[in-house]
């Protein structure tokens, strides 16, 4: 492999690491903190979909539920 072909390869494989970490961080971050789910409503909305999609495709249901009353119980 050329040098120029072998920079390309790293820098693409420490971007894809570095995308993975930070999709890990964000997701384990909001599946451990409803107040961090509730500032993600506001700011990312569509972030916080895909989360609840992909948690209740795994079998866990009733986050967002939890989510929406709390949320209303607190105004």
């Amino acid at each position: 492999m050329e040098p120029l072909a072998k920079k390309i390869f790293k820098g693409v494989l420490v971007a894809e690491l570095v995308g993975i970490f930070g999709t890990y961080c964000l997701f384990n971050k909001m599946n451990t903190s409803q107040d961090f789910r509730q500032t993600m409503s506001k700011k990312f909305p569509f972030i916080l979909e895909v989360y609840y999609k992909s948690v209740e495709h795994s079998g866990m249901y009733g986050i967002r539920i939890q989510d929406q009353e709390k949320w209303l119980n607190s105004k």
